[in-house]
């Protein structure tokens, strides 16, 4: 299996670029160019890790049954990005946030470990060149 994306310049520093399911604007900030009306590349990257990882987890959730018990599930993305150019991520920090009633945190604590160190192709890409941890926390309501 392969993916493959589209992407066209609009002017200036904007670009769409034609995904699976959708088209993403990309844009720079007005003080390189750009009109800030889109999403930037490299945090766009931390989108993709979030979403990776928060599928992995939700179809985890559900096949363990603890899905119900979740009211709200969040997930932080923080990468610090390196001084010098290229500029790339050197550590990424991830954050689970759970929220509900009488939720199995043994369970959901699985569902994340899964994802982090089996399922999640694109966290397994961040650790080729970034530090990666996570963190999960619990809010019982």
């Amino acid at each position: 299996m392969s993916h493959k994306i589209k992407t066209e310049w609009k002017g200036k520093m904007s670009f769409n670029s034609i995904v699976t399911g959708g088209i993403v604007a990309l844009d720079a900030d007005a003080v390189v160019g750009g009109t800030g009306k889109g999403v930037r590349p490299k945090p766009l990257m931390l989108t993709a890790l979030s979403g990776c990882t928060g599928m992995d987890v939700t179809s985890l959730m559900k096949k363990m049954r603890t899905d119900e018990s979740v009211s709200k599930f969040t997930i932080e993305v923080e990468g610090n990005l390196t001084e010098e150019h290229p500029k790339i991520y050197d550590k990424v920090h991830v954050v689970y946030t759970f929220e509900g009633a009488g939720m199995i945190q043994a369970k959901l604590e699985k569902a994340v470990n899964l994802s982090v160190e089996r399922y999640c192709g694109v966290f397994e890409m961040f650790r080729q060149f970034a530090t990666v941890t996570h963190e999960i926390i619990f809010i019982e309501k």
